[in-house]
């Protein structure tokens, strides 16, 4: 009789992937729906999207922690609540058209991929650009572009959008941003100084009017840097 090799390599994947299943779960419970987050389109995507993948290998096991990490170049993943409160009230729908300033890691652009129809998304520095674009097509994304350029110019060959979200604070909204909103789209942006900003949602009207901006939270984000945002040597 023939005895089956073991494959260790494939039950190793399994028991990752069941731990991995769990850490999501986890902080969707404890630190998402604890909070207030209640939009279950957000926090289906953020189940699906294995967030570990868009970490440095050496934070890997503190990706479904309560806290932005690093992702080098002196930039960071967000803390998944600020994530998924900042998606929450971007309120997309299947179809729309979505830019994202400060792409990061990929991982915003994911969750964007899985909750909008076209996601154009920004990033000023080279290499993860490169990083960023290479971990979402392996996961299989495909309806999002993703380009190295100064983000305060935003995507105006794109535009108008549905939606901007920044992972970036700027000490105000950038001009361009507000002109590439389409009438009744979100704008959610960090806007303040350097010790700390609040995240603001605009919404544009049918008739092109900018609404007073709702404060959602205190919050700290890294610098937007470019010509309608802060210099790099402020």
């Amino acid at each position: 009789m023939e005895v089956p090799l073991s494959d260790s390599g494939t039950s190793k994947d399994r028991r990752d992937e069941v731990r991995w299943t769990g850490a999501r779960e986890s902080m969707i419970r404890h630190q998402l729906i604890a909070r207030g987050i209640r939009d279950s389109r957000v926090l289906d995507a953020m189940r699906r999207v294995p967030r570990h993948e868009f970490v440095p290998e050496v934070f890997r096991e503190e990706a479904y922690s309560d806290r932005a990490l690093p992702i080098g170049s002196a930039q960071t993943i967000s803390q998944p609540y600020m994530v998924a409160l900042s998606l929450e009230a971007l309120a997309l729908k299947d179809g729309e058209k979505v830019l994202e300033i400060g792409a990061g890691s990929g991982y915003v652009t994911a969750l964007l991929a899985e909750l909008a129809g076209t996601v154009r998304a920004i990033e000023r520095i080279p290499e993860l650009t490169e990083a960023a674009r290479e971990r979402l097509e392996k996961l299989g994304y495909a309806n999002f572009l993703l380009r190295t350029a100064d983000g305060t110019y935003g995507w105006p060959d794109e535009a108008p959008f549905d939606a901007i979200i920044a992972a970036a604070s700027a000490p105000e909204p950038p001009l361009p941003w507000l002109e590439q909103l389409a009438p009744g789209g979100r704008l959610v942006v960090p806007v303040g100084g350097e010790g700390g900003q609040v995240l603001l949602r605009y919404e544009k009207d049918s008739e092109g009017n900018l609404s007073e901006p709702k404060q959602m939270t205190g919050c700290v984000f890294v610098k937007l840097i470019g010509r309608f945002g802060w210099n790099e040597d402020d």
